[in-house]
């Protein structure tokens, strides 16, 4: 027998979401949308002055796993780097895509039982691709000389 796809884990995360708010300094910002499933992830970031994740910020329209997905995100991301964002989401979609190594993120290993739903992995990725996006954003808009204020 399959185990539950929606597991209480997964809806638990989902729930823990905290709701979009506005930060202190916007650095950065993406929208992005799923074109596979629909769903819909608004992220704005607030970095410090080494262009690491200080705040983010998300409006997530998704399933449960993209939700429970950008509540893992929310979770690990204070501190990282544009770089180890980007490895993250490496890690991550080849960890969908069926290799063994779990990626180094906390409370990753809850998203398992979507691994062999294919269907499910773009609302998982959107939230990480979404970070990754508004980062991107943020090292855009910073001048060389004069990189986001502390």
């Amino acid at each position: 027998m399959n185990a539950p796809l929606y597991t209480t884990e997964i809806l638990r995360l989902a729930a823990s979401l905290a709701e979009a708010r506005p930060l202190d300094r916007e650095d950065g910002s993406a929208e992005l949308r799923s074109p596979t499933c629909g769903s819909r992830v608004a992220t704005s970031v607030q970095v410090d002055a080494e262009g690491r994740i200080r705040a983010i910020s998300q409006q997530v329209h998704a399933c449960a796993f993209g939700q429970a997905s950008a509540a893992i995100l929310e979770h690990g991301a204070a501190g990282r780097s544009r770089d180890e964002l980007g490895l993250a989401v490496a890690a991550l979609s080849a960890w969908l895509g069926g290799l063994d190594e779990e990626p180094d993120w906390p409370g990753i290993a809850a998203l398992a039982p979507a691994r062999s739903r294919r269907s499910r992995h773009a609302a998982i990725l959107l939230p990480f691709r979404s970070l990754a996006a508004a980062l991107a954003d943020a090292a855009e808009r910073a001048p060389a000389d004069n990189p986001p204020v502390p």
